[in-house]
């Protein structure tokens, strides 16, 4: 059965509340589905998120790449060879990790709803339940304490707090929302690259040496001062993630090499998909490294993605999956919920999703008490 079709939509959704990290402030999701469509009418989902400071792509760029390289590349291939349409589409053009993605997750999508299985058992899982973090976005000490709280009243355990706005109040932050929350909670912190590696030692120093209990620090200093996350590596006990720092295998090479971080944190938008996500999370546990896998700020179809590849492959620690749960109101029908502090995918075939939700409705929605 062939491709027929490779559509394009455009996404913007408002969020809840502001999401503030050291890299920016956002108030809404702003990304591009890729729907591909079999001769029978069936089709996968897929997103390629706007992310202007981490990848650098855009709706357009992302949109162009889709319909003028990929879509021709694809459109009368067999649906069911999956293994070459994603290799093919990885190496058609340079760069556009979010457009390569998103096909890529379409194509997986489509190959589990023509099998009739749930995304998760196509990636070789059986497990539909897996477990999430929750980000504190960046603010004041009080605001924070107040969000942790929160969060932890809602059922989430596992807090990653965003820091590297201000690296003088960064300690009585985190401190703080210690403090609200007790000790049995896990904090993790992501500066976002917002330290320099002398700053970053200072800090984690002090954390440390105040009792704080870190699970670990995420991407402290900037993504190409490779040398710099490895300095900070060396001078503190807490573990040391890199996020920005690894897109794709040669980073991750490079970071094993320098012995520059004890973790890492791969994002579909950013390796290219699945295909290439999995070959990272192989590597680092071939490796001894330590993984989560994480999200931008995706809808259903790109975190009900990610946690599928979690509950097929596992991480070693505990997901960051929480994108959807900042979104106003559901983006699609179908697809993805949280259940407490776990994502429940659908037992469905895919991603579970039909189509997305109109824009009036997105914007009409009621934020949650």
């Amino acid at each position: 059965m062939t491709i027929a079709a490779v559509h394009v939509h455009r996404l913007v959704a408002p969020l809840h509340t502001p999401f503030a990290t050291a890299l920016a402030t956002l108030t809404h999701l702003s990304t591009v589905v890729v729907e591909i469509v079999d001769r029978d009418g069936r089709s996968g989902f897929g997103e390629a998120p706007e992310v202007w400071t981490v990848t650098g792509s855009s709706i357009a760029s992302s949109e162009a790449c889709v319909t003028e390289a990929f879509a021709p590349l694809l459109i009368g291939r067999d649906a069911d060879d999956l293994v070459e349409n994603c290799r093919r589409v990885s190496s058609a053009v340079a760069g556009n990790e979010p457009a390569k993605a998103a096909v890529d997750i379409a194509l997986h999508d489509l190959a589990a709803v023509r099998l009739g299985i749930p995304l998760a058992r196509l990636l070789g899982g059986s497990r539909l339940v897996v477990p999430t973090d929750v980000s504190l976005a960046a603010g004041a000490a009080d605001s924070l304490a107040t969000a942790a709280k929160s969060r932890v009243a809602e059922g989430f355990d596992v807090l990653k707090v965003k820091v590297g706005t201000d690296a003088a109040t960064d300690v009585d932050r985190v401190t703080t929302v210690r403090e609200a929350v007790g000790p049995e909670v896990r904090i993790r912190l992501d500066a976002n690259q917002g330290w320099t590696p002398r700053e970053a030692v200072r800090i984690i120093r002090s954390l440390e040496d105040a009792g704080v209990g870190m699970e670990f620090v995420e991407q402290p200093v900037a993504r190409r001062d490779v040398e710099g996350l490895a300095w900070v590596s060396d001078r503190v006990g807490t573990p040391i993630m890199a996020d920005e720092s690894v897109f794709d295998v040669r980073d991750l090479v490079e970071v094993i090499r320098r012995r520059a971080a004890d973790m890492i944190n791969v994002k579909l938008a950013k390796s290219g998909g699945l295909s290439a996500a999995r070959t990272l999370l192989e590597l680092a546990r071939a490796q001894g490294m330590g993984t989560i896998l994480g999200c931008n700020l995706e809808s259903e179809i790109g975190t009900g993605a990610a946690a599928s590849l979690v509950a097929a492959h596992g991480t070693t620690m505990v997901s960051d999956l929480d994108a959807v749960w900042w979104l106003k109101r559901p983006a699609v029908t179908g697809g993805m919920r949280y259940q407490g502090a776990s994502v429940v995918l659908p037992d469905a075939p895919g991603l579970g999703i039909s189509g997305l939700v109109s824009a009036e409705a997105r914007e009409a929605a009621v934020p949650p008490a």
